[in-house]
């Protein structure tokens, strides 16, 4: 077996091996998740839409608003979700410029 640089991290708990991959998570800051999970829930309120009069003989009507409820805060949560993300790049750029960011050494 040949060892190479990108060989996956082991490790060991009692008499069993674990192996841990170097892999980047795909959706670090949640953006697309919560953007994908409210345009499900949009999909499913206008999916619904044509049946409530026979929601409303079941009573079952919760379900169109628990989707209309869904699309409301993916809404909300996409924004909270964008803002921390801003947040996050500022701070990468505050940490990386270092202490004499913005100093004018000429006066």
């Amino acid at each position: 077996m040949e060892l190479r640089d990108d060989q996956p991290t082991q490790h060991e708990f009692g008499n069993r091996t674990y192996l841990i991959a170097p892999v980047e998570p795909l959706d670090v800051d949640g953006v697309r998740t919560v953007q994908v999970g409210t345009a499900l829930f949009l999909v499913a309120f206008l999916g619904l839409l044509p049946f409530y009069g026979r929601l409303q003989e079941d009573g079952r009507t919760w379900l169109l608003w628990m989707c209309l409820t869904g699309v409301g805060l993916g809404l909300l949560g996409s924004e909270y979700c964008k803002r921390r993300r801003q947040v996050r790049a500022e701070r990468e750029l505050d940490a990386g410029a270092g202490p004499d960011a913005g100093v004018d050494v000429d006066g």
